[in-house]
């Protein structure tokens, strides 16, 4: 972050807030499915800018509206080999949404908990309560060190954090994909993918799947029901996109679709804009 102050003449302390914004507003939908063949497919919708003001001539987010220019895909390499690829924001150190070829892919969601919340962690933080790891570094570190699903998937469940989070990884074997529901200290809930008894699919927006989402935030109904529509046998990527592209869940908010296969090392990255007449989240 220091050499991202100095190359772009802007305070340090201002980086490092870029870098942490992520733990305490996003909005995002994340999928991953497995075809009857066993092939495993991971997409999502990065949704982000709430509240960051309105453009009312254009009906837009201001801050959606500046991140789009600075999404940059960028593969990370130790050696002349690639070690895994990443969408991000130029400037942005952490890892939202990455894949490792043949090993894993993994995307990120805000979970929002009254009771230990990211900002409350990032609080502590500041008073010098610094157990926990910030979620962009510790995805970082998890790309850079870590080699197996299994391993990713571990290390993800156990970690402290500074806010609670969903962590969504996909692998290359069949059953190997899962949300999984972070409090702060432990994760609360682990949902497996697990063809053979139905679930051919797990998907995630910014709730707690054994509630129902906030009324005015609905992407988790009409998204299930687009994945229960299409069926197993049509889950390849471009019929993932068609439901990240089916509003609300594409909405105003929704700043980029990612689309990743990890056996055939495939990341696609579309930038997105949701014509009128659509949600503003």
């Amino acid at each position: 972050m220091q050499g991202i102050a100095q190359a772009a003449n802007i305070p340090l302390g201002e980086i490092f807030l870029y870098n942490v914004f992520y733990e305490f507003n996003a909005f995002c939908t994340s999928i991953v499915a497995e075809t009857p063949s066993g092939e495993i497919h991971h997409a999502r919708d990065m949704d982000f800018g709430l509240l960051m003001g309105w453009d009312t001539q254009n009906d837009t987010w201001l801050l959606t509206e500046k991140l789009r220019p600075l999404i940059v895909t960028g593969d990370f390499t130790r050696n002349n080999q690639t070690i895994f690829k990443a969408v991000s924001f130029a400037g942005y150190i952490g890892v939202l949404t990455g894949m490792k070829p043949q090993k894993f892919s993994l995307t990120v969601n805000e979970r929002y908990s009254v009771k230990g919340s990211g900002l409350s962690g990032i609080l502590k933080w500041i008073l010098g309560q610094r157990t926990g790891s910030w979620m962009g570094f510790l995805t970082r570190d998890v790309f850079e060190n870590v080699d197996t699903y299994a391993e990713a998937k571990a290390v993800l469940s156990s970690k402290l954090l500074i806010g609670p989070i969903y962590f969504i990884i996909g692998g290359v074997n069949s059953g190997e994909g899962a949300v999984l529901s972070r409090s702060i200290e432990k994760t609360i809930d682990t949902h497996d993918l697990d063809a053979k008894n139905g679930t051919w699919f797990v998907l995630e927006t910014n709730y707690d799947r054994w509630k129902a989402p906030l009324f005015i935030d609905d992407r988790r109904t009409p998204a299930t029901r687009c994945m229960n529509e299409m069926g197993a046998a049509n889950a390849t990527l471009a019929n993932l996109f068609n439901v990240l592209n089916t509003k609300p869940v594409l909405n105003k908010l929704t700043v980029y679709t990612s689309l990743m296969n990890v056996k055939a090392g495939i990341l696609e990255t579309y930038i997105r804009f949701c014509a009128d007449p659509c949600w503003p989240w």
